[in-house]
């Protein structure tokens, strides 16, 4: 299931700038397009996964969600086909966001219910989703030739139809939860999380960090094609090949090292991601891209996979899957809703507006990260070395 819902996006989601592009589309609508996952972030996370806590089996919620999930995508890639409006495409786009938006977070609920050592064993079946993802693009730049064509988007509605068939097989997954409050069925609860320091400072930074890491897949790819890639989907698959070595050491990170470093360790490499990127766009090659598409597996990887675990050990069981959703929120939601933004902006200025061009556009979000990885540094407390939940 994992390697299926990772395949569906990485079919898409890296050619989907250079393809608007292709077509003829400024950056405003790049950036709405864009801004689809986000504003469905904001909405329906919390509330799916409050279903799955409290009404519904979460394999049926999943299954569910990839059925209509794909009906909508192949709906706005064929309108993008026919020469319809962007708006028609942006709303199709938009309305299967809002669907599949709490498809990771169920799907993390539903394994750590079954896996019986979370910390070690769910690194390694979440490896299903880099795998998927990876193949996704190779795909897409050799086989199907479809950087910039509308294939991708079609083979990405299969694909999640047929993680919609596979979603049924699934172990089953009561939910654990009976509660028939709105305010539990909306998903409100899970704001109470909030009320504890360090849940605060980590929600925070995720949602700060989410805003410069936005700019990774919306403008690495236009990065890469300015510099001469033509497989520019197939080399940001670069980023699922280092995902599987940080996979495999996740396994045994989690049990040495407290969240606090794991989490710290990967903002320092965002740093180091962005400060490769801005020292391609001074010295004019793609050296600089491929190290830095390489480090994304670690960030990614040490950030949100560490962060998945830690909800999963410090929330009780009727609000995991509501504390995915809240995770879901403030990092693909708030965070990246602010971030496309923000870093559509920032490349409108210095890249088309040729004030610095790439190299001042990476230095200034490797800065933003840098102010981000202090804030959490000094005020994160965590729990004593001990206890690896801190």
């Amino acid at each position: 299931m994992f390697f299926l819902l990772g395949m569906s996006p990485g079919f898409y989601i890296p050619a989907l700038t250079n393809l608007l592009s292709e077509r003829g589309f400024d950056s405003m609508v790049v950036q709405w397009a864009w801004l689809c996952g986000p504003v469905a972030a904001l909405v329906s996370p919390l509330c799916v996964g409050a279903l799955a806590d409290n009404r519904f089996s979460g394999e049926m919620v999943l299954g569910w969600i990839c059925f209509i999930g794909s009906a909508l995508l192949g709906g706005a890639f064929l309108a993008l086909d026919l020469g319809c409006s962007a708006w028609v495409f942006l709303v199709l786009l938009f309305l299967s966001a809002i669907v599949s938006a709490p498809m990771w977070s169920i799907l993390a609920s539903i394994s750590m219910a079954h896996l019986r050592m979370g910390e070690r064993e769910f690194p390694l079946v979440r490896l299903g989703a880099t795998f998927g993802w990876a193949l996704a693009g190779l795909l897409t730049s050799y086989v199907l030739k479809a950087d910039g064509s509308v294939v991708s988007g079609y083979a990405a509605a299969a694909i999640r139809l047929l993680g919609g068939f596979m979603a049924l097989f699934l172990p089953p997954t009561p939910p654990p939860g009976r509660s028939r409050s709105w305010r539990t069925l909306l998903g409100l609860d899970a704001f109470r999380l909030l009320k504890e320091r360090d849940h605060l400072v980590f929600f925070t930074v995720t949602a700060l960090w989410s805003v410069p890491i936005a700019a990774f897949y919306m403008w690495a790819p236009k990065h890469l094609a300015e510099l001469g890639d033509t497989k520019a989907t197939a080399t940001m698959a670069l980023g699922q090949v280092s995902e599987v070595f940080a996979m495999l050491l996740m396994a045994s990170m989690m049990t040495r090292f407290r969240v606090k470093s794991l989490l710290t360790l990967a903002l320092v490499l965002s740093v180091l991601r962005y400060a490769f990127f801005a020292w391609s766009g001074m010295v004019g090659t793609r050296t600089g891209l491929l190290i830095g598409v390489s480090l994304h597996g670690f960030c990614y990887t040490f950030f949100f996979i560490t962060a998945q675990l830690f909800l999963d050990r410090r929330v009780p069981v009727g609000m995991r899957s509501q504390a995915q959703g809240l995770l879901a929120l403030f990092s693909g939601g708030i965070g990246t809703l602010m971030g496309t933004i923000i870093v559509r902006q920032l490349y409108d200025f210095t890249v088309v507006g040729e004030h610095g061009s790439w190299t001042t556009y990476w230095s200034i979000l490797a800065a933003m990260i840098i102010m981000i990885t202090i804030g959490f540094v000094a005020l994160y407390r965590g729990v004593a070395p001990s206890d690896p939940s801190g």
